[in-house]
């Protein structure tokens, strides 16, 4: 059991908030994590009485004396290392969170292994956590675990530690029954799900997902279309669309305008900016937007030479089979757009693929004509709200797919089908021809929704519902309101 010092809010996801690189020579440096989760959770760690469980990453070249270094350095900054070993992260990550779950989630069967492998060793990693967790929580502690690569913790955690208020968030997509069926460990996932007291997601769409599966499962039960009775507990379930540091990215980009940043993603003169920035994922939607693209060029002739394409491609997960294949194919359709429509003085895709800082990031967005966010499947996309912080210009067009979680919220932008590639060409040239007064509008009103809806507001959100839902369980009440009632940012 945890001792008098031991933390009140636990923080478990996979990833530590931290980057920990070490050298070819063994010296070891640590940086902050910038954006997302780590972005919004950060401030929680100034109080002394939180801690952060996660992998550190890859340390494998380091002795046992620095390791200790190295662990008692991740500790004073109040953060919990559960290393890896190499197995692990290949079968627990690799194998079954990014090969299995991630499509699924997704509605990606297709994408799914032939023989799907590494759950018994996802199964063990969870075990870890939810041990290392239920070591340092003191009792009635907040526990707060994110996304799928931990589904199984807060059921494990409720068995070890019952008196825990555990809380569980999805970043990603909740998918319909007819695709979660599919997984062949489905009971064992939402029953390591509904050990939390409060499970949130970024839509009400999710949330009708998750309880649909919860129906049709002979282990729960839904409790007035709200909240999810298993082993005589309720589970409940909220809305908690994510936000970003947008005061951060603002920032950034005024210092951007004010420099040379944006001038230089302006050359040539005249020449308008289309922009996607996606880490290289089969969700994303990227050759689909080429297509689109490459369908606007064939459609508007008078565009070639005056439009360029700016793709930011992070790359991922590239020892995923799936993800190799995927890189080649979008790799062979720049190269089928490029050859086609190329002059002496203009490339119409201009292909980035590595991480971008976030100064640089800050004066891309400030520059474009108009953002390309088309996933075919997101759970929120933060890369949209990003854009929207980073006008405050009141300028630029938010081209969105209605598969992102975020088109829930954010109404003024152009929504698409991104399956539609002719439908998808023609908003794009009527977003690029939007009088600057529409523009301004639009423009606008997603600031607003952006600003207010920021990240720090989002886990306080959480939190607060969280303790809410656990009183709620602990009175074991045979009906609860809306989940909607849990939904603080929509």
């Amino acid at each position: 059991m945890a001792g008098p010092s031991a933390p009140r809010l636990v923080l478990a996801a996979n990833r530590l908030p931290v980057t920990v690189r070490v050298s070819t020579v063994g010296k070891v440096t640590l940086a902050e994590s910038v954006g997302g989760v780590a972005t919004g959770l950060l401030p929680l760690l100034k109080d002394r009485q939180v801690r952060w469980v996660g992998w550190p990453g890859v340390v494998d070249g380091l002795g046992p004396s620095e390791r200790t270094r190295l662990d008692a350095d991740l500790r004073r900054r109040r953060l919990e290392p559960l290393h890896l070993a190499p197995h692990e992260v290949e079968e627990y990550y690799e194998d079954y969170a990014n090969g299995v779950l991630w499509p699924l989630l997704h509605s990606f069967p297709d994408r799914l292994p032939l023989e799907p492998a590494g759950w018994p060793t996802y199964q063990a990693v969870n075990a870890r956590f939810a041990q290392r967790i239920a070591a340092l929580a003191v009792p009635g502690a907040r526990v707060w675990v994110h996304d799928y690569q931990l589904m199984l913790v807060p059921g494990l955690l409720r068995t070890m530690r019952p008196d825990l208020r555990i809380g569980f968030f999805l970043h990603v997509p909740f998918p319909g029954a007819d695709i979660f069926r599919l997984l062949p460990q489905r009971d064992e996932v939402l029953r390591g799900l509904l050990g939390a007291d409060l499970i949130g997601l970024h839509t009400p769409g999710y949330v009708r997902n998750l309880l649909a599966v919860a129906s049709a499962a002979d282990l729960a039960s839904v409790e007035d279309g709200s909240a999810i009775r298993h082993s005589g507990r309720l589970t409940s379930l909220g809305v908690f669309p994510m936000g970003v540091d947008a005061e951060r990215f603002e920032r950034l980009a005024t210092r951007a305008g004010r420099g040379g940043g944006v001038k230089a993603f302006r050359r040539p003169h005249g020449v308008k900016i289309l922009v996607g920035v996606d880490r290289l994922d089969y969700t994303k939607g990227i050759p689909r937007r080429l297509l689109a693209y490459e369908r606007l060029l064939d459609l508007h002739p008078e565009l070639r030479g005056h439009v360029r394409l700016v793709q930011v491609a992070v790359p991922s997960r590239d020892r995923v089979p799936a993800y190799r294949s995927f890189h080649a194919e979008v790799e062979r359709l720049i190269r089928r757009i490029n050859g086609r429509f190329a002059t002496t003085d203009w490339v119409p895709v201009h292909w980035i693929e590595r991480p971008m800082e976030a100064d640089a990031l800050a004066a891309l967005y400030r520059a474009v004509d108009v953002l390309l966010v088309t996933p075919i499947r997101d759970g929120m996309n933060l890369v949209a709200k990003e854009f929207i912080a980073s006008r405050p210009d009141e300028d630029g067009v938010l081209l969105l797919s209605e598969f992102a979680g975020a088109a829930d919220e954010l109404a003024e932008a152009v929504i698409i089908n991104p399956y539609d590639i002719d439908g998808a060409a023609t908003a794009i040239a009527q977003a690029l021809a939007m009088p600057r007064a529409e523009r301004r509008l639009r423009m606008r009103a997603l600031r607003e929704r952006v600003t207010a809806r920021g990240i720090t507001a989002w886990a306080e959100a959480f939190l607060e519902g969280l303790d809410r839902a656990a009183a709620i369980a602990g009175e074991a009440r045979p009906r609860l309101a809306s989940p909607l009632e849990f939904e603080r940012l929509v």
